[in-house]
């Protein structure tokens, strides 16, 4: 078989310093990962012999329905205020089935600018148009409403991956009100986290009443897989019967379930961790750092150092020092923003974090010695 016609693509991403590689485990104290409240790493999921059974034979509308199932997402949309949850296998596929499928030919879609890569892949499928507005901008999302033919969606996160800051979302839903479009909110990274129960930014604002769809997902925070559509009723239907990343898949299993199930008894009850994101978090954030810094009051933090090789560099620095860091290259994000993005977690501590500050420190100091500077 001749693959060499996909060479030409690989050199380009290795010439930018871009060219992505798998790595095995943690390389040092965990500054990475998005098990924010540790759930993932504690064993506190672990089954023993329930005999939960590994595979749902099928898909939902198929065999792989159970009541099992149905009563778990009862219970999580109990939980979030919604009239409604239908479990999907990931956040990708929640995103990419609700904007493909939701927003017809003729209707126009408005997402933020920053909007994750799943977030953009439905956009890509789905027949209505779509325009991006500027991050966290509701001024220009405003302007944008102006003159959009057809029903008009909303698509922002609440919490955003790279930069780590908040959408303006009692802005956002006052705007969809005035002018009757359906927002659209990705809490992926604020479940578990933000909130007094980690109900997420939504919920904590008491916007969930003007929100047309939320998607929650399992695998940060709450430490297990998938993830939940929320709505209404007749939201769910729809998606049943129209959503081929939900109707073309096989379910996610027994085990699955009651994995999130667990998750769900466990994280609402987990102030003290969350009391700890934010003691290391305001920690980061006042420490002395010679690197830009983006002001986040989330435990997404990011050190920008324009350029891949040196965002590369960074990490390997701190990878050196102990502390487990990645580089997010360009085109991942804007060319002169990139960056090494740090995850802070309930279990680090403030020792580990002052050991990550001086790696940073040493690196820097080092780059701007005479000779040194790249």
């Amino acid at each position: 078989m001749n693959d060499s016609f996909l060479l030409q693509r690989i050199q380009e991403r290795e010439d930018q310093q871009a060219l992505r590689q798998l790595v095995s485990g943690y390389r040092g104290i965990d500054f990475c990962s998005n098990d924010y409240l540790g759930i993932a790493t504690s064993n506190l999921l672990a089954f023993g012999n329930e005999g939960y059974k590994s595979g749902s034979t099928g898909s939902r509308l198929l065999t792989g329905n159970n009541r099992f199932t149905e009563e778990t997402e009862i219970r999580v949309a109990d939980f979030h205020q919604s009239p409604a949850a239908l479990f999907f296998n990931s956040g990708y596929d929640a995103n990419t089935g609700l904007l493909s499928c939701v927003p017809q030919r003729g209707d126009t879609i408005l997402y933020d600018a920053l909007s994750h890569a799943s977030i953009r892949d439905g956009l890509r499928l789905s027949l209505a148009a779509s325009h991006a507005f500027r991050h966290n901008d509701t001024a220009d999302l405003k302007k944008k409403m102006e003159g959009c033919p057809g029903r008009i969606f909303v698509v922002t996160e609440s919490l955003f991956s790279m930069d780590g800051d908040l959408a303006p979302l009692v802005e956002i839903a006052g705007l969809c009100s005035q002018r009757g479009a359906l927002l659209v909110i990705d809490e992926a990274h604020a479940t578990g986290v933000i909130g007094s129960r980690g109900e997420g930014l939504v919920q904590s604002l008491g916007l969930e009443q003007q929100c047309f769809a939320r998607i929650h997902t399992f695998g940060k925070a709450l430490g297990c897989h998938g993830a939940v559509l929320l709505g209404s009723r007749l939201l769910r239907d729809y998606l049943v019967n129209f959503c081929r990343q939900f109707m073309y898949t096989t379910a996610l299993p027994p085990v699955a379930i009651a994995a999130i199930g667990q998750s769900y008894s466990l994280f609402p009850a987990m102030t003290a961790e969350r009391m700890q994101l934010g003691l290391l978090t305001s920690l980061f954030q006042s420490a002395d750092l010679q690197l830009t810094r983006l002001k986040s009051d989330t435990p997404v933090q990011s050190v920008i150092i324009p350029g891949n090789r040196a965002a590369r560099e960074l990490a390997s620095a701190c990878v050196a020092g102990g502390c487990d860091v990645r580089a997010i290259l360009y085109p991942t994000v804007p060319r002169g923003a990139e960056r090494v993005r740090i995850t802070l977690h309930a279990f680090n501590t403030a020792a580990q974090l002052h050991q990550l500050v001086r790696s940073i420190g040493l690196f820097t100091a080092t780059r701007q010695a005479p000779g040194l500077i790249s």
